[in-house]
């Protein structure tokens, strides 16, 4: 396992989502980078918690660490721990008044609940192996300074409705 950061949330060329995730300690633009493809609403909720800013009314994945605090449990730290056919998959672990937990999650939700209660983030080697891209392909603000596709993604937090994601 290699403990990951997030270095921030992407649009592919299909215009779809992605969390980008890289080995907590290599540099901008060397090793791998990890591009999981994850929903709009998960993408919003984990640039929120990466910008420390809070949502006007509580997001789903502030609403379960919330719970977890009054429960009393920790989020003691998430894994992605394989890929198959494309999919990822992850485990939250907690650690309970009665003992320790093991979750089932999709990535993108155990990543938002990682970011809230500022719980390390761990790939399975193999998982980066097989998934991961070169770092010096990825194109991300706030990796390269652009900060004209930042402001223009944080223009759409701004004006975005809950209204938006219904379907």
């Amino acid at each position: 396992m290699v403990q990951v950061r997030v270095i921030g949330i992407a649009l592919d060329s299909l215009q779809r989502n992605l969390v980008l995730l890289k080995p907590l300690h290599e540099e901008s633009g060397t090793g791998l980078v990890l591009p999981v493809w994850i929903g709009t609403q998960e993408a919003t909720s984990i640039l929120i918690a990466l910008e420390g800013r809070q949502a006007p009314r509580p997001l789903s994945h502030d609403l379960i660490a919330t719970l977890f605090t009054a429960v009393g449990a920790e989020l003691r730290r998430v894994d992605l721990t394989r890929i198959d056919e494309g999919t990822f998959f992850a485990e939250i672990s907690l650690i309970t008044p009665s003992g320790p937990q093991t979750i089932d999650s999709r990535p993108s939700d155990a990543i938002a609940l990682a970011l809230r209660a500022d719980a390390p983030i761990w790939v399975a080697d193999d998982v980066l192996e097989a998934a991961g891209i070169p770092a010096e392909m990825v194109d991300f603000a706030a990796e390269s300074g652009d900060e004209a596709r930042l402001d223009e993604f944080k223009r759409f937090l701004d004006d975005v409705d809950p209204e938006d994601f219904q379907g």
